[in-house]
């Protein structure tokens, strides 16, 4: 058990976090703003006041920006076990919101970039050294690049993720940067030269991690804008369109690709209702109001109504590493009707719901709603032998995902695992204890 006390040895002054001695909320009474804050996040994730992937990472990324630039700590070090305490915290509050993890890797692979880069542009040959250990151990080696500049691409969406996408869509192995050998050997290299020391001193680093993260949260609110621009090479004139609930990304991508009354598209969309929510009733009225020929149908009609369309559009709670995808309760039925249908099956999403892990089953990130959605409780005297169960996600394996329309372009299943290392290191995988199950 961690002491609840705080080190104000140093005169009263601040002191940096040691994970060995201290809690991390007792470290965060020196900063009531951010204590607040995370207090706030976490019972707001509890309560499901906080909820949806993109409110999720954006009120995290926005927590850690606090952190970053407002707590004392002294080292890379120090300031990477603040950030992994917090985020154990944050997942256990809500370990169903995987985009809460991924802000938490994305935010410990900006440290470390920086780090790296900070060394790398550094005199002196106990500099060298380190950033030659450093450039070994990190993803940006296995992608050829070792220097300071290539770092920073990768950690703030730069040209080397893009690189990767482009080669993913073109469907040619090893035509990103690094072909595919870049984990294995990196690997090899990190198990050989052995883990970077993040305890040297590195004056800027606060300024660039900070400039970093706000970038992460201009990404994350330009996200929606750049997947539109992919809507009208995706969606063509006298289409039926198929999609299932409600999505903010789905109805922005749909309303682009309808246009204005100038150069708008006529097509068709099929929204299932997604029952027993009914989400999908929402999405019909805001494509009905601005113009779009919307029908709403039930979800047992879906896989009558399949033979008419043309493709399926389908949103997501989170990519897996696998390619696959957790998407609201009853799309993997979606899934299943277009396949046996070859219908195509485009999932729009942004990549801040790329998660490291792996889906074993239906229930590796599932969780149980209140059933008197499905099942009123004045029924319960009458149905006391039966189980009434209401799953909040389902889970498509890749092979019924045709192509990923992501703020990076267009990405197949097959190669969403080489996104992996451009935005989450190796060492940062495993936040939670239940992430190891999924690892």
């Amino acid at each position: 058990m961690r002491s609840l006390s705080v080190d104000y040895s140093h005169g009263g002054k601040p002191t940096g976090f040691d994970v060995a001695s201290m809690d991390v909320r007792a470290w965060l009474q020196q900063w009531p703003r951010v204590l607040s804050q995370l207090e706030t996040l976490v019972v707001g994730l509890k309560r499901r006041q906080v909820s949806g992937p993109y409110n999720c990472a954006q009120f995290t990324v926005e927590l850690y920006r606090n952190l970053v630039g407002s707590c004392k700590w002294g080292t890379a070090g120090q300031l990477m076990d603040a950030v992994r305490e917090v985020g154990r915290e944050l997942v256990a509050a809500k370990p169903s919101e995987l985009a809460v993890g991924n802000m938490v890797r994305r935010v410990l692979y900006i440290i470390r970039d920086e780090y790296e880069s900070a060394l790398s542009a550094g005199d002196g040959s106990g500099s060298g050294q380190a950033a030659t250990s450093a450039s070994l151990s990190s993803p940006s080696a296995s992608r050829g690049g070792g220097g300071g500049g290539h770092g920073k691409a990768n950690s703030r969406g730069g040209s080397t993720a893009r690189g990767v996408a482009t080669g993913g869509a073109g469907g040619a192995a090893g035509t990103g940067e690094g072909g595919g050998l870049g984990p294995s050997l990196t690997g090899m290299l990190g198990g050989q030269f052995g883990a970077t020391d993040f305890g040297r001193s590195c004056p800027d680093l606060r300024q660039n991690v900070v400039a970093s993260v706000s970038e992460l949260m201009t990404e994350l609110r330009d996200m929606r804008g750049v997947i539109k621009e992919h809507a009208k090479d995706t969606i063509h004139a006298n289409e039926v369109i198929l999609t299932f609930g409600n999505s903010a990304t789905v109805d922005a991508f749909l309303k682009a690709a309808a246009g204005g009354a100038k150069d708008g598209l006529n097509f068709r969309v099929i929204v299932a209702e997604a029952a027993p929510l009914c989400s999908g009733h929402v999405l019909a009225k805001s494509l009905a109001k601005h113009g779009i020929d919307t029908t709403v149908i039930s979800d047992s009609a879906v896989f009558a109504m399949m033979a008419r369309v043309n493709k399926v559009i389908l949103s997501t709670h989170a990519v897996v590493a696998n390619g696959g995808l957790i998407a609201l309760n009853g799309s993997h039925a979606v899934a299943l009707a277009a396949s046996d249908l070859s219908v195509p099956v485009v999932c729009v999403t942004g990549l801040f719901k790329l998660c490291p892990l792996f889906p074993h089953d239906q229930d590796t990130f599932n969780c149980l709603l209140s059933p008197a959605a499905v099942m009123s409780f004045k029924d319960k005297d009458s149905m006391k032998n039966v189980e009434v169960l209401n799953p909040a996600y389902d889970y498509i394996p890749p092979n019924l995902v045709d192509l990923y329309i992501t703020n990076m372009g267009g990405l197949q299943p097959s190669y969403i695992y080489r996104l992996l290392a451009e935005y989450y290191h190796r060492d940062d995988l495993i936040i939670s204890p239940s992430d190891e199950q999924a690892s």
